[in-house]
């Protein structure tokens, strides 16, 4: 197990269980009432932890080496996937995955970004931040759903679009910018879900839905929290005040209307149990796609246009 700085004292407590469990295999000493006494120390203390986390608290969760990605999800969400590669303009970017999917009986199309799940993967994947081929493979994807009429499902999951200048030479802010414009006017319901870090435009590249949803420990901004304390503190060293004044939590997110809904996560987050985690997820997934398909196409654009269109609307005082 790996543990974070703020779960220290579970780390403790598993810790001396661990210990006591080898004594108690011995069969010397009957260690059943400590073994219990333990495990009911454990349970409170995760949920004193995680009753009241901090902002900043929970970008570590999101950034979780044992965190659920994409693929897990889609392995865990769909009865078949059939990944499709390439933007048909430059080449494959590796750090966004998608295809057509089954989702117990509904066929969709889901795109989101994959991080990988260790070093060799990371880099392979780019840490998960994708090139201007990466967007143009998502509406690629998209565009195919439109055609056969199927509904999109994008899994975010970023800490930003790649800054390389490579990327800018190919177009990185085109890329996005077209999207954004490509999926408003999408004849086909399209439902995102934050799965764990939502940076800047590398989220809102794929990011823009009539339904929005955010898993409980993540965390949707412009910026993260440390590049926000190096422009303003000069120094990472105050990323947690950071974390806290961009209010970037899903609760935040909710209040402010840029998502539409929070999908509880399982007690210390979605590494703990993914196979949940995944049910959960796709529950809320069919519950919003089926709520979306009931409504007139054009209906659904203009109701889209106008959510995006009135966020961030300021009441003047009377």
């Amino acid at each position: 197990m790996i543990f974070l700085e703020f779960e220290r004292p579970l780390e403790k407590l598993y810790e001396q269980i661990t210990k006591v469990k080898e004594v108690a295999e011995d069969g010397v000493v009957d260690m059943t009432a400590t073994i219990e006494e333990l495990e009911t120390r454990i349970k409170v203390t995760r949920k004193e932890i995680y009753s009241n986390l901090t902002g900043w608290q929970r970008v570590q969760l999101s950034r979780h080496p044992e965190r659920p990605y994409t693929l897990h999800y889609i392995d865990e969400m769909c009865r078949k996937f059939i990944e499709l590669h390439g933007d048909r303009y430059h080449g494959d970017d590796k750090a966004i995955v998608g295809g057509i999917a089954n989702l117990d009986g509904q066929t969709v199309v889901i795109v989101g970004h994959q991080k990988g799940v260790n070093t060799k993967m990371r880099q392979y994947r780019n840490f998960g931040m994708a090139n201007p081929e990466g967007y143009r493979k998502a509406l690629r994807l998209m565009k195919l759903a439109e055609r056969f009429g199927f509904p999109v499902v994008t899994l975010i999951d970023t800490p930003g679009a790649f800054p390389g200048i490579e990327a800018e030479e190919r177009g990185q802010a085109e890329a996005i910018a077209r999207n954004l414009f490509e999926m408003a006017q999408l004849r086909v319901p399209i439902v995102c879900a934050v799965i764990g870090e939502g940076a800047s435009g590398g989220a809102i590249g794929i990011g823009l839905g009539d339904h929005v949803m955010m898993l409980e420990n993540t965390w949707y901004s412009v910026i993260s929290p440390e590049s926000c304390s190096s422009i303003l503190w000069r120094s990472w060293d105050y990323k947690e005040q950071a974390a806290d004044a961009l209010k970037l939590t899903a609760t935040d997110m909710l209040g402010f209307g840029i998502i539409d809904e929070i999908v509880k996560e399982p007690e210390g987050g979605a590494h703990n149990n993914v196979g949940e985690m995944s049910k959960t997820l796709k529950k809320q997934l069919k519950k919003a796609i089926a709520a979306l398909q009931a409504k007139d196409v054009d209906t659904l654009i203009e109701e889209r246009i106008e959510k995006y269109a009135s966020i961030g609307r300021v009441q003047q005082a009377e």
